[in-house]
This record gives C-alpha cells, structure tokens and sequence, in this order.
C-alpha cells in the first residue's frame, strides 16, 4: 500500500475506533439518565442519534462508490449534530449537568465537525473529479471523427 493510502487508511481507522467509542460513550450516559418521561425520550433519541453516527459512518468506509460514500457520510454527518443537540438539551435542560455529560457533548461536537468537514471534501472532490471526468471525454483528442 503506498504510503499515502496508508495515511487515509489510518485516518479512516481513527475515525471509525473514535465514533464507535462515542457511541459506547452515550450508551453509558443514557443509562444514567433519570427514570422520567423526558429523559427517557431524549435517551432514546439520543441512542438512535449517537449510535447511528457510528454506524453510518462504518457504512460509508465500505460504501461501492464516490456518491454512496458521500452520501453516507452527509448522514453521519446529520446523526452527529442531531446527538449534539439531544446532549445539550440533556445538559441546558437541567437532566445531567456533570462532567461526563460535558465530555461527551465535546467529543459529539468534535466528530461532528470532523464528520462535517470530511464531508464538504468528498463533495468538493465528487465535483472535481466529475469536471475532469466530463472535460476528458469532451476533449478534441477524444472525439471520433468521420
């Protein structure tokens, strides 16, 4: 493997241990979340929310294409700032106000950022591979003549 694909490898790596991590962490959090009817939805929200960052992240790592990867990599993206927002809810809403449910919320804020930018690159590049794409197959070198 050339080491630059290593280098891309290793970040893919980082980043799919990095959610599945964050994912454990808001499964140790909602379980500590109080018995009531609101903690109980913004729990289940936020599983949903925080597990399905990792879990489509993992997809787009084994995605069959330039537009699937992008495409679910845009809802890992969207789970990510969805966890983001069930976490401060969680803390602005007085359920859990610890250092914990801080930390979490940090870590949710970072992926989200991570996953956000990652993903305005792989749109940024579908776009310019596909300008390339057209220009080549458009060029007087690649047009057949009579």
């Amino acid at each position: 493997m050339a080491p630059a694909r290593q280098g891309a490898m290793s970040i893919a790596d980082d980043l799919r241990k990095r959610t599945f991590n964050y994912a454990l962490r808001v499964l140790s959090l909602c379980r500590r979340l109080p018995e009531t009817v609101e903690a109980r939805e913004i729990a289940r929200q936020l599983l949903r929310a925080g597990m399905g960052t990792s879990s489509n992240y993992w997809s787009a790592c084994r995605a069959r294409s330039g537009a699937e990867f992008v495409a679910k990599l845009g809802v890992a993206e969207d789970e990510a700032a969805e966890s983001v927002m069930w976490l401060m809810l969680i803390l602005q809403g007085g359920i859990r106000q610890d250092q914990e449910a801080k930390n979490v919320l940090a870590e949710g804020e970072e992926i989200t950022a991570i996953l956000s930018k990652s993903h305005k690159t792989a749109k940024e590049n579908r776009r310019r591979l596909n300008a390339e794409s057209k220009k080549r197959v458009n060029s007087p070198n690649n047009q057949v003549t009579n």
